[in-house]
């Protein structure tokens, strides 16, 4: 494992603050353009990390403030556990994500993982401000399979669980694509004690709690299906939101996605 550090603190100026608050339910839909076109991004990160803080800043503030003409950004930080050997266990990493970061090095053709590191759409994004701001418009102006979430109920039960319907228009693309549900919370703060973060307060963004893959979309067929996730217990359903996203197979290209919280 390296680190490369992508972000720099000038990065943090690309976006403004949330002026103080978080944009909640369909609010934070709103702030994009109604024609906006939804833009995946996904965080590898770990609080473990001590360059991973400012691009945790970066993407909660792309999340809230959606200053990207034409794109919805929708952001999941997925947190890895190679840090957590190094004095400070991450309580948000996962081995699955780990193992998905792995699986992007293989097709990036990386020597090995890093963090933090941005994909957009499927597709790595390196680079100063202005490039990664070039590199979401991009996949903004790209056409996509538009995806949609039914209301999202919650579930009673010990664990409680989320119930909602996926939907999609027929795929149009050359190749079909994996259709995924994230569970992320909404908002994560944190008090690292120990390692290379020991001492600072930190503020996370659409943290995934689970990632599955619950179906296939084929070239030139929709796809229709109900889910139902269980939660893990004590998650608040307040503090939710579900992400789903088409990907190419093979951890290629994201063909369209969709974000929408719990009807609390």
């Amino acid at each position: 494992m390296y680190v490369r550090v992508l972000f720099a603190v000038f990065l943090l100026s690309m976006v403004p603050a949330a002026n103080g608050r978080r944009l909640q339910g369909e609010d934070k839909v709103a702030a994009s353009s109604p024609d906006a076109h939804p833009v995946l991004i996904e965080l590898f990160t770990s609080e473990g990390c001590s360059s991973c803080p400012p691009a945790d800043v970066f993407v909660r503030n792309l999340d809230a403030s959606q200053p990207i003409a034409g794109a919805q950004v929708i952001v999941l930080s997925e947190h890895v556990t190679y840090w957590d050997h190094d004095g400070w266990k991450d309580p948000n990493s996962s081995p699955a994500l780990t193992d998905r970061q792995n699986a992007y090095e293989a097709v990036l053709r990386e020597p090995s993982a890093y963090t933090p590191q941005i994909i957009v759409d499927g597709v790595q994004a390196k680079g100063d401000a202005q490039q990664i701001t070039e590199i979401i418009q991009k996949a903004a102006a790209t056409p996509k399979v538009p995806v949609r979430i039914g209301e999202v109920t919650v579930v009673a039960g010990s664990p409680a669980g989320l119930r909602t319907h996926i939907e999609t228009d027929n795929n149009s693309e050359k190749r079909g694509g994996d259709v995924y549900v994230a569970v992320a919370l909404d908002h994560v703060e944190s008090q690292v004690l120990k390692g290379e973060n020991g001492g600072k307060h930190l503020v996370h963004v659409a943290v995934v709690q689970q990632l599955i893959k619950v179906g296939k979309l084929g070239k030139g067929k929709s796809f229709s299906q109900d889910v139902q996730l269980k939660l893990a217990p004590g998650t608040d359903p307040k503090n939710l939101r579900l992400v789903v996203f088409v990907q190419e197979s093979g951890l290629g290209n994201v063909l369209g996605a969709a974000l929408r919280r719990p009807a609390i």
